[in-house]
């Protein structure tokens, strides 16, 4: 006779919780505490439960179903990441499906959530961690997934050298002859449930001005919250100094515009005055002529969902580990 299959009363019986909770973990896991939740998707994964409405559903199912997890959905870099997804799904006449977290919680309760409930083919994370225990959840379940600006040893990855990008900026600055250089970036973000790559560019930007012999004094180094008014307080606060930086790198692009509006109504001329370099070159940055240090944003959605595409045809696939280059493109702020 063939195993019996495991029900929701096997898992039940294992996490020691009531059906009613199991159906609250299954359909709205960011209401149920973290420990009952983790609980019951132990006794899961133990039991390789999967709920009969889905596994009909999975069957059946004639159109592809690709998710992509983000957080700062509507932010302009994530919104160009997406254009490169959807823009292969829908010559792939592929569903979309977008989930958007706001907590450590929430990311949790859907990555651990989504291989057994949602019925997805695929699925994108972007800028968030894995942890082991749920990238084993993915894999044993079927669901092929890329991290787009994450890593994750058994995952296939797309990610970007930060520390680099930070270094092409400082190596673009020195080369204009500038000594007096700041930087106005997210240093420390309150969301810990994403990835920060601000860090790391500052990383890269620190180690090439000391390469070059020149300082990064603490007053330079100004954070600013990734809000419509936070660079331009930052901006005001470093302008303000008595010996204020002749150039600045800004950790993204949207932090970059704030810094020159506010240069612009100091009077300051750009790059005369004040020289400015963001990141990421965002639609925007192409508008203000902002040089900027350029991730290709939209190939990395495209290239993730590609990827996803040829797993899910050939499931055998070695994994795909790739970092994608960074270009300084120079217009009229440098």
């Amino acid at each position: 006779m063939p195993p019996k299959k495991p029900t929701i009363y096997d898992v039940a019986e294992i996490s020691g919780v009531s059906i009613s909770t199991i159906s609250r973990v299954l359909n709205s896991p960011d209401k149920v505490n973290t420990k009952t939740r983790e609980r019951v998707m132990s006794a899961i994964d133990q039991l390789g439960f999967i709920p009969s409405a889905e596994a009909r559903a999975r069957a059946i199912r004639s159109t592809k179903r690709i998710a992509v997890l983000t957080p700062y959905f509507t932010a302009p870099s994530f919104v160009q990441r997406l254009r490169g997804v959807a823009g292969v799904l829908s010559r792939a006449r592929c569903e979309l499906v977008i989930y958007t977290v706001d907590s450590v919680e929430h990311s949790q309760a859907h990555i651990a959530s989504i291989p057994i409930m949602q019925s997805l083919d695929g699925l994108i994370i972007m800028s968030l961690a894995v942890e082991e225990k749920d990238a084993r959840r993915l894999r044993d379940n079927g669901i092929e997934t890329v991290l787009i600006e994450s890593w994750h040893a058994q995952l296939n990855c797309i990610c970007i050298d930060d520390v680099r990008g930070g270094m092409l900026a400082a190596e673009h600055l020195i080369d204009r002859g500038h000594t007096r250089i700041g930087f106005i970036g997210d240093i420390e973000p309150p969301e810990r449930y994403a990835i920060h790559p601000v860090k790391s560019r500052l990383i890269g930007f620190r180690g090439a001005l000391k390469e070059a012999g020149l300082a990064l004094p603490r007053g330079y180094v100004v954070r600013a919250a990734y809000t419509p008014t936070g660079p331009q307080q930052a901006a005001r606060a470093l302008l303000g100094l008595s010996r204020p930086p002749t150039a600045v790198f800004a950790a993204s692009d949207i932090q970059a515009v704030g810094i020159m509006k506010v240069a612009r109504q100091a009077g300051l001329r750009i790059p005369e005055d004040l020289a400015i370099v963001g990141f990421d070159d965002i639609d925007l940055a192409e508008f203000m002529d902002l040089t900027t240090i350029r991730q290709n944003l939209d190939e990395s959605g495209r290239l993730a969902a590609e990827i996803l595409f040829s797993k899910m045809a050939e499931p055998g696939r070695s994994l795909q580990h790739i970092n994608l280059p960074l270009t300084l493109i120079e217009r009229q702020t440098t």
